[in-house]
């Protein structure tokens, strides 16, 4: 290899690593600024915190009867949540069989939205028997256990438009 062929192909190689580092900031500085307009279109709402941070918090004692309480809770809701995942798979390979039947189909996926409704309000209906429980600062901690999404909610909405063009494809029973 030329002494000019070398320096060609290290001034190529020069270009592109600092290409490659200028394209890493932006995308660092575009991030940065994305989450800055989000904190500040949440306006007065405070940031979510995970709950188990949240759990964390709590003194010994009572975050070993939280901890209990919602394992239980969501071991006995646990049959409802599959229940409703099971029921909307048979609907989704119904709908996408040859023999399809708008009616079985609709019964179908009434009758997930039961299971689903079921098992929320066996959580619902224990986290509020567990924040009956507990002291008045710890229960105002423990308050966000009632919101309908959690903080790593996505937006179906937006979901959705990501997927168009992915194909759907048979569910698998």
């Amino acid at each position: 290899m030329s002494k000019r062929t070398l320096m060609i192909a290290l001034a190529a190689s020069l270009a592109i690593n600092v290409f490659a580092v200028a394209a890493g900031v932006a995308a660092y500085v575009n991030h940065t600024a994305a989450e800055d307009r989000i904190e500040r279109s949440r306006g007065d709402r405070a940031p979510r915190v995970p709950l188990m941070e949240v759990i964390d918090t709590l003194d010994p004692p009572v975050r070993d009867q939280v901890r209990d309480t919602l394992r239980r809770a969501a071991l006995a809701a646990r049959p409802d949540f599959q229940e409703a995942r099971d029921t909307r798979r048979r609907a989704m390979g119904m709908a996408n069989g040859e023999a399809f039947d708008a009616a079985e189909v609709s019964a179908l996926l009434e009758q997930s939205r039961a299971s689903e409704l079921r098992g929320r309000a066996r959580l619902e209906s224990e986290a509020v028997r567990m924040l009956s429980e507990l002291e008045p600062e710890d229960r105002v901690l423990m308050s966000s256990i009632l919101a309908r999404h959690g903080p790593g909610h996505r937006n179906r909405t937006n979901d959705r438009r990501e997927r168009r063009d992915v194909p759907v494809q048979a569910a698998s029973d």
